[in-house]
């Protein structure tokens, strides 16, 4: 489904749309919040069979939208509860960063093959022939499984002549890469947050629109009404993402249009971390003190190493990610300004609000929450005149936004500044792959090498705040990175 305009999609701008709405324009509160879902669910035009179901629905999703967690199913809790703690001009976050809403589930079958009505009941059929468990018969003619002896071994589904026989998968588990996505005693999903990396993979594969994530939008623009200045870094990952004909300086037009101070490329920090994440590989494993060296800008892939390879955790990069990078060389500009990522990953939240490491970032909010506060303005990036060029990165740091990007670059850097040092490259993207990429370097398989993981495939384009299909979100990065004028940072 990604980069389709599904009606999810469209769900989720009009929230926070409505929810920046109330954030500029609302003089009662908790009496706006109430009258919203009434305002977004059109009476006659219910995508469900209940227009009461949908609006509960909606009422979670604008508590999400707001920072505020979900409501508990058999407690009566008001929809505004909470709602004077998170109105406040400054990060306000309630863990877990994912959620499912259970009243939007369609407690979607985990592994199941079914006969459908495209079964020819043939005479030979091979399905029952093949299933070792004895669980198809004939029944009128026609193949039936019968689950309770069902072992979703697939066999029946590979030689069917037809393609009669359909193998469902829960969707959000199916992309779960560490298999976080459980069951509540309802067959409904929930997200054990002690085995999820929040890449939110899961959110953009629900085709219910049940799960959700945890937004910045309301608070960020409090604290942009207080009078405060606030500076925006933009993800590399942008290009193409609010139109083909918006370019970056267009972007950074309707930003400061927005309120934004000043606006910077993330991908400055990219090129430092770069150049820095070159040299601690000559250093440590050309230099022999580490067997392999794993990238860390991707928090996801940081978790994932952390919470399921602990004896990795000396392996992974120290250096700042781009994004923190970015800020700490913002504040040296504007120590008293609040700083806002703005990217296409939903973990970057959880980067942001970490105690290890001082983050200097202040909000983060994604491509399609931003969409959502142009909306709420009434800014059309297409249609704003280009302000300074926003032109501060090389095109090493704005590969960042892509897959192989990452290790591509400090590799670049190697090359030009360590060329007697050969490097070895590896990467790898989606959690299932960067779990076998880790399971490989800890037997030892991958000695030598800079491993870059990117927990969503394809990179960061592939985040779940983005807007735009993959393939093309991948075009429009490789332009923007071949139009800086500089090739490397040096």
């Amino acid at each position: 489904m990604r980069g389709i305009d599904t009606q999810v999609r469209q769900n989720r701008r009009r929230i926070f749309k409505e929810v920046a709405n109330l954030a500029y324009h609302s003089t009662n509160l908790v009496d706006d919040v109430e009258a919203l879902p009434y305002k977004i669910i059109d009476y006659d035009e219910s995508e469900y069979e209940s227009i009461y179901r949908e609006r509960a629905i909606t009422r979670e999703m604008i508590r999400l939208a707001m920072g505020l967690s979900l409501r508990p199913e058999n407690i009566p809790v008001h929809v505004t509860q909470g709602l004077a703690e998170s109105n406040i001009a400054e990060k306000y976050y309630e863990p877990p960063l994912m959620q499912v809403i259970p009243s939007a589930c369609n407690a979607c079958p985990e592994n199941r093959y079914d006969i459908t009505d495209q079964c020819k009941g043939c005479v030979a059929h091979p399905c029952r022939e093949v299933c070792p468990a004895q669980a198809i018969a004939m029944k009128n003619r026609k193949s039936v499984i019968d689950q309770t002896k069902c072992i979703r071994c697939g066999k029946c589904h590979g030689v069917c002549p037809y393609d009669a026989i359909s193998h469902q998968v829960r969707p959000c588990l199916d992309h779960c890469g560490v298999g976080a996505i459980k069951n509540d005693p309802k067959g409904r999903a929930f997200i054990d947050s002690e085995l999820c990396v929040s890449c939110g993979q899961c959110m953009v594969s629900c085709p219910f629109g049940a799960i959700a994530d945890k937004s910045q939008i309301f608070q960020l623009i409090r604290a942009m009404q207080s009078g405060r200045k606030i500076i925006a870094q933009v993800a590399p990952a942008f290009a193409g993402q609010f139109g083909a004909a918006v370019t970056a300086d267009m972007l950074k037009a309707a930003l400061m249009e927005l309120g934004f101070a000043a606006v910077y490329e993330t991908a400055i920090g990219a090129d430092l971390g770069a150049m820095a994440e070159a040299e601690q590989y000559v250093d440590a494993v050309a230099g022999g003190k580490l067997p392999f060296l794993l990238t860390s800008c991707c928090p996801s892939w940081a978790v994932l190493a952390k919470k399921y390879f602990p004896e990795t955790i000396d392996k992974i990069s120290n250096e700042l990610t781009p994004m923190v990078a970015t800020a700490r060389l913002i504040k040296q500009t504007y120590p008293d300004a609040g700083v806002v990522f703005i990217g296409p990953c939903a973990a970057k939240k959880l980067e942001a609000s970490r105690r290890t490491v001082r983050s200097d970032v202040d909000f983060v909010i994604t491509f399609e929450e931003l969409t959502g506060m142009f909306a709420a303005k009434g800014i059309e990036p297409s249609q704003c005149q280009p302000a300074a060029p926003l032109a501060d990165a090389t095109g090493a740091g704005r590969g960042y936004g892509v897959a192989g990007g990452v290790a591509g670059a400090i590799e670049e850097c190697i090359r030009e500044y360590y060329p007697n040092v050969t490097v070895k490259i590896d990467h790898a993207e989606g959690l299932a792959e960067c779990k076998k990429a880790l399971i490989l370097a800890k037997a030892g398989q991958k000695n030598g090498c800079l491993i870059e993981g990117m927990a969503c495939p394809g990179g960061c384009i592939a985040g779940a705040g983005t807007n735009i299909n993959i393939a093309q979100a991948a075009k429009e990065v490789a332009g923007f990175k071949h139009s800086a004028e500089q090739k490397i940072p040096g």
